[in-house]
């Protein structure tokens, strides 16, 4: 069968971009901010319903950029880096630390379309009649619903500030119409906006997505750019299960060569396709490396991890 090449330049200039109005202004009202976050959200929704868009990879990414934020919310010194290690090297059986535990509730969060089941596989010290009842709370807009969201769980929970931002974001994506959660409040806000309440916070919840969605739209566009680039080489590769391979490198943030391209319990061994040995998996890493598609994430000689 032969493989339609993707339109490279199409990919790099459909992309709508944020009006640079919406992030010059400077006003601090609730009159005028609600204003330029539905910019903001007007312009990302147009971004999640085109196709080109890698929304998975989005996601992961997203996902690991929220988890960095909760550590650094936690007072915990992990950045991006450590947090790419606890995950994508833990071999089965292992138990990733505080860091890894909170990157997998946001991967398991954002994996899968938006229903109480898949936030509870993320948030499994709540019951899923408590989850519906949060996802059913407040009225109003998308951003005031979350806002409801957030304090009413921050209330019942005051040191649950994961599971908080998980849910408002989930109420937020789900009053918008989208059907994946995609990290936003959590990585806009800040750890002293969480002890507000009211209309304080669903201001600050305003001023986060005009924040968050300004930093986002940038890696939409860079991730659309790269996958495309990456989809044009499949031909070129001659590796047996190299076109599984890339299947998960438009995906996941970051793989181990060693374990998510070889273990046949991890990755694409999940799907009942063939995983590649250790050696394959190492040389398709660098050919993609040398063909350009592909990055070496952590700079070591061992151990280590991949991504688009």
């Amino acid at each position: 069968m032969q493989i339609a090449q993707p339109n490279l330049t199409d990919a790099l200039v459909t992309l709508p971009r944020m009006p640079p109005w919406v992030t010059s202004a400077r006003v601090e009202t609730l009159e005028d901010v609600p204003f330029l976050s539905g910019a903001a959200l007007a312009t990302l929704h147009l971004v999640v319903g085109c196709d080109d868009v890698p929304h998975a990879l989005l996601r992961d990414r997203l996902s690991l950029t929220a988890s960095e934020a909760c550590m650094h919310m936690l007072g915990r010194p992990e950045r991006a880096g450590d947090i790419r290690d606890a995950v994508h090297l833990l071999r089965p059986g292992d138990q990733p630390g505080p860091a890894g535990a909170i990157y997998l509730q946001w991967q398991q969060a954002t994996a899968r379309p938006i229903s109480v089941g898949t936030l509870q596989r993320a948030l499994p010290s709540v019951t899923a009649e408590q989850i519906a009842a949060w996802l059913d709370t407040g009225r109003g807009g998308p951003v005031m619903r979350a806002a409801t969201v957030l304090e009413a769980v921050l209330t019942a929970h005051p040191r649950e500030e994961v599971m908080a931002l998980i849910l408002a974001d989930a109420v937020l994506a789900q009053s918008l119409g989208w059907t994946h959660v995609l990290p936003l409040l959590a990585t806009g806000l800040k750890s002293r906006d969480l002890r507000k309440r009211g209309t304080d916070l669903e201001l600050a919840c305003h001023k986060a997505l005009v924040s968050s969605i300004g930093a986002t739209l940038p890696i939409a566009s860079d991730l659309t750019r790269r996958v495309a680039h990456l989809r044009a080489v499949i031909p070129k590769l001659r590796a047996k299960g190299a076109a599984d391979a890339v299947a998960l490198f438009l995906t996941k943030d970051a793989l181990s060569p060693t374990i998510a391209l070889t273990d046949p319990t991890a990755g694409v061994g999940r799907t009942g396709r063939t995983s590649m040995s250790d050696r394959a998996a190492r040389r398709l890493c660098d050919r993609l490396v040398d063909l350009g598609v592909v990055r070496e994430l952590t700079g070591r000689d061992t151990f280590r991890l991949y991504g688009v």
